[in-house]
């Protein structure tokens, strides 16, 4: 002979009200963090585009095309504002160096009077602070590319 089960009315939204808040925050912090690494792939983006841009717009393109070398304002204009889509501008800051000039190539005289041709690079550092969408307080990000002026 079976017993009849007993009735445990009210157990499942006991169950339900311990197990689903720990659930939800799971997922909206799985989430949060997911546009954390999307935010931190489009700052990358963003300083390897600038890089690119300012390796190839130096000193020997300004002399060939007969134009002036763009400064880092330019560069920041014309290059990172249109490309950062979603991001709060007044939170992105940059710095943009060269590190001898914006030539392509430098040269060092050594004490025998050698001359030794070294490659310049641009370096483009960006930061953001991002302000995650479902905590408080934020987090700095920074991106920085490193590329040899080429032209």
């Amino acid at each position: 002979m079976r017993r009849a089960p007993q009735r445990r009315s009210g157990a499942t939204v006991v169950e339900c009200a311990v197990v689903y808040p720990a659930v939800f925050m799971l997922v909206v912090g799985l989430v949060v963090g997911a546009v954390g690494v999307f935010r931190y792939s489009q700052l990358a983006s963003l300083s390897r585009e600038a890089a690119r841009y300012a390796s190839v717009h130096g000193a020997q393109y300004a002399k060939e095309m007969n134009v002036t070398a763009p400064l880092p304002a330019d560069i920041y204009n014309n290059v990172v504002l249109p490309m950062a889509v979603g991001f709060d501008t007044t939170q992105l800051n940059y710095s943009i160096t060269y590190n001898t000039s914006n030539a392509p190539i430098h040269t060092i005289l050594d004490a025998k009077n050698n001359v030794t041709p070294i490659q310049n690079t641009v370096t483009v550092t960006l930061t953001y602070q991002w302000v995650p969408e479902a905590f408080l307080g934020s987090i700095t990000l920074s991106s920085t590319s490193v590329m040899p002026m080429c032209y």
